[in-house]
């Protein structure tokens, strides 16, 4: 993790790192102010509090309350030198725990991180530099040998190579990369989590059989979304950026929209429109990108190449955004190695679906199969070791398809986990769904598992599938693990051999799909010096629904984000027009305000837990509508999760709110009593909302120029980077 330091008055100093800022003085005996801890008071406490949290943890996955539960740590020097210390930590546990949990909570103290960097003795490197940005890898401490060559299944150069060329790629636009965790907690599964030092929502998880393959996972994952800009996916890029020469590519095109709002020529084919548009409601503005947000430049399109002809298609970047998410994109050493991994995931996806859709039963693999890879068979002893059965499936459908399954049992939980693999290889198939189940996850993680169902509306919901998409969370069927299975075993191969080995595999798989009467549709980002591709398959590839694009688009932010950002300006018939479009629109009233306007606020802040709901109450509170706003608080009251603080001041907003519409009642006879409940500070606020001398209480001024908005500057910012890289590139053809 990247700490930022600044220098402030006196002794004291501001350290920031991701959303943020911690304020450390010295005391008075030191010459400081004693306005803050020192550093070295934040160390002791960072281990007290790490073990706090490992115990909270073990307490929550066992439903053991902590209110009796109560901790210490005390700091032991030793008089002789006083960089040997001891840190006691005790634990003061209620009469009625049981000694197994007793002896749990105190294991669980043996796992705080702090506790463990500290032991194992932090290497500390101290050097001067020209510039602090400059060094765009200096957190990538994983450095392979470069004499070194390794080369796995898949890929078309050797590992230590690949990981070079991509962080070098990243470096050259500017792009700090850091290796924010690692895990390995099975043998041959490893997984590691990167981001941007500086934009840390832009971020990628990598997996492997080893830390050189998760590595290059996880940075092929970055180089991917940065190309195809999922890492911006939904945000408002800013008002410079949307009326820039280009917004997304240098070779995009934008359209006007037709009479009544039409399509316009020159979008989408025939093939893709009957998918897209089968009763002809959708029209132009439905496919206004929400990045830009300029309604007035049209419908901006995106040029993929048509499988079957070599025909250039244009899509817009909203349909794009809207219906495929991350799917279907990969970057590689080569093209074909890139589109070997595209076509995979499309696949692994698709099959997964139809699988747990149709709740079917997978056939298992085959002991004296399983023993031909030691290294996964390894794995999933490691697992069961912990409790967890293992179940290793052919999702081929009997050879058709280059899928794999494992699935992981909890029965500490009743939860299950089915997780999918995907390619030519059958040994690289089986090895990615066992590294995607325990990718990012500790054991503790495998407490959530959702459990199984035998009720097949749950399973067959849309939304189910795109749980399982994001992260397999989704729920699966009782019916998938019955012993007999609906198709047989197969110990299939795709894979072809030789030095064109991935444009044969690459071919293979397209065939499948045009022997299925798919069409695809290919874009390639090779501009910057990296491989990337996104291939898209109309009605086979899609995440979210196809009636998303007319009745869940995202570029419904169009609607609410100018009066949203300009919010304290807008006056009672702007308000009263802006809470008519938010009680009118479907919308989810817990759904967040960032996700609705493309805004990334800092979630710590009171925009940044902004709902649809507690948006309207305000909006109530300033028109002076307080029989409505009431009715909201209460719900707010009920059902919303928000901080503590957030809640008092509800709390304090409800009862004012029960008096002034009582006419029984004089708010005058009550207001002390409420001050000294709520405090004056709190009730000052409140009553200021009432007489409407405080509006919009808690949210900070800003406008379509984000003023104040650090978080969003921070992912603009990379966006810059890449925007920047581009034109450059453009600029030099």
């Amino acid at each position: 993790m990247e700490i930022k330091v600044n220098f402030l008055d006196k002794l004291r100093l501001e350290a920031k790192f991701d959303d943020f800022t911690v304020i450390a003085d010295q005391p008075i005996r030191y010459k400081g102010d004693g306005s803050a801890p020192g550093p070295f008071d934040y160390f002791l406490a960072s281990s007290a509090l790490c073990a706090a949290y490992f115990v909270k943890l073990y307490c929550n996955t066992r439903d053991i309350p902590t209110e009796n539960i109560r901790l210490s740590q005390n700091n032991i020097v030793d008089p002789e030198n006083r960089y040997q210390q001891i840190f006691k930590i005790q634990v003061e546990l209620p009469a009625d725990i049981s000694e197994k949990d007793r002896q749990g909570i105190l294991r669980s103290i043996e796992r705080c991180t702090v506790k463990k960097v500290v032991q194992a003795g932090p290497e500390f490197v101290i050097e001067e530099v020209a510039n602090l940005d400059a060094d765009a890898q200096a957190l990538l401490t994983l450095q392979p040998d470069a004499e070194s060559r390794t080369y796995i299944a898949g890929k078309d150069l050797p590992l230590e190579q690949t990981i070079a060329n991509m962080s070098g790629m990243l470096a050259s636009w500017g792009i700090k990369i850091e290796i924010a965790s690692w895990r390995n907690i099975v043998p041959n599964v490893w997984s590691l989590h990167i981001r941007d030092a500086h934009s840390p929502m832009c971020f990628t998880n990598g997996k492997g059989a080893t830390k050189e393959s998760a590595l290059a996972s996880a940075l092929g994952e970055y180089i991917e979304r940065l190309n195809n800009n999922h890492f911006y996916a939904g945000v408002f890029w800013g008002e410079d950026i949307a009326n820039a020469d280009f917004v997304h590519y240098p070779n995009e095109r934008w359209f006007k929209p037709g009479p009544d709002d039409a399509l316009p020529d020159g979008i989408l084919d025939e093939y893709s429109l009957s998918f897209y548009d089968p009763d002809g409601e959708l029209r132009g503005s439905h496919l206004i990108d929400t990045n830009s947000g300029n309604v007035e430049r049209g419908i901006v399109s995106l040029p993929f190449v048509r499988q079957s002809d070599g025909e250039v298609v244009y899509f817009p970047s909203n349909l794009i955004e809207n219906l495929y998410a991350s799917n279907g994109m990969s970057a590689g050493n080569t093209l074909a190695e890139a589109q070997v991994q595209c076509l995979s995931e499309i696949f692994e996806r698709a099959v997964k679906r139809e699988i747990l859709e149709s709740e079917m039963a997978l056939p298992d693999v085959p002991q004296e199969v399983l023993a031909k890879y030691p290294g996964i068979v390894a794995g999933i002893k490691g697992l069961e070791e912990q409790g967890f059965p293992v179940l290793v499936k052919d999702a081929s459908l009997g050879g058709q398809y280059p899928v794999m399954c494992v699935t992981l049992m909890n029965p500490r939980t009743g939860g299950v986990f089915a997780s999918f693999g995907a390619h030519p290889s059958f040994e690289v198939a089986l090895e990615r769904s066992l590294t995607e189940l325990l990718q990012g996850r500790s054991f503790e993680g495998l407490n959530d598992l959702p459990r199984p169902t035998f009720a097949s509306e749950a399973v067959t919901e849309p939304y189910n599938f795109v749980e399982h998409f994001i992260d397999s969370s989704g729920v699966v069927s009782w019916r998938f693990f019955s012993a007999k299975s609906e198709v047989d075993f197969v110990e299939w191969d795709f894979t072809a051999q030789g030095d064109n080995a991935n444009a044969e595999e690459a071919a293979t798989l397209l065939a499948i799909l045009e022997e299925m009467g798919k069409e695809v549709y290919t874009a390639v980002y090779d501009q910057l010096g990296a491989v990337a591709c996104r291939i898209l398959v109309p009605d086979y590839s899609e995440v979210y629904p196809v009636e998303d694009l007319i009745w869940d688009n995202t570029n419904k932010s169009l609607l609410f984000r100018s009066d949203i950002l300009n919010l304290h300006r807008l006056d009672d018939d702007s308000l009263e027009a802006l809470l008519e479009r938010l009680e009118n629109n479907e919308l989810d009233e817990y759904s967040d305000i960032a996700s609705l306007i493309g805004i990334e606020f800092d979630e710590n802040t009171d925009w940044g837990q902004l709902t649809v709901l507690e948006l309207r109450l305000l909006i109530n509170l300033a028109l002076q509508r307080f029989e409505d706003a009431h009715e909201l608080v209460g719900a707010f009251l009920q059902y919303n999760d928000n901080t503590v603080e957030r809640g008092l001041f509800y709390q304090a907003m409800n009862v004012v709110l029960e008096v002034v519409l009582d006419d029984e009642m004089e708010l005058d006879d009550y207001v002390v009593k409420f001050r000294r409940m709520f405090g004056d500070t709190r009730m000052d606020a409140v009553l200021g909302a009432v007489d409407g001398s405080v509006r919009f209480h808690g949210l900070t001024q800003t406008s379509m120029q984000l003023e104040g908005l650090d978080r969003h500057h921070r992912l603009i910012d990379s966006y810059r980077k890449l925007h920047a890289a581009r034109a450059k590139a453009a600029a030099a053809k």
